[in-house]
């Protein structure tokens, strides 16, 4: 299974990013083999549309599941649209996500915002 979360830099001891659509970055964790990638968020910088485009992204990634603080209810439905469910994270210790994902310990994000349409928050 392949879990995405997005990150503040292109390492595991960088956090969780409290953006998804403006994170710089995304960990795409395999947990059969145990091993990370981290794929640049080429939409972090996009005029708008960007948690959208993030959300394909992580689709063309091939995840099974997201790991993230919020998401935009734009993004949501591509990711869900998917297939692909998505789990709150609890704080930004990357490593801590991935266990308590491990665990059944995450809850499902059901708290899904409109978005910020070009405005940072």
């Amino acid at each position: 299974m392949k879990i995405g979360i997005p990150v503040n830099d292109n390492n595991k001891e960088s956090g969780v990013c409290i953006s998804f659509g403006r994170a710089p970055w995304f960990m795409v964790y395999d947990t059969e083999k145990k091993s990370e990638e981290f794929i640049k968020n080429t939409a972090a910088d996009s005029p708008g549309g960007a948690g959208i485009k993030a959300a394909q992204i992580l689709v063309d990634s091939k995840i099974n599941a997201l790991i993230t603080p919020r998401c935009g209810e734009n993004a949501a439905e591509v990711i869900k649209g998917a297939g692909i469910e998505i789990f709150k994270s609890q704080g930004e210790n990357i490593g801590e996500n991935i266990d308590q994902f491990e665990k059944n310990s995450l809850d499902l994000l059901d708290d899904i915002h409109p978005g910020f349409h070009g405005h940072e928050s």
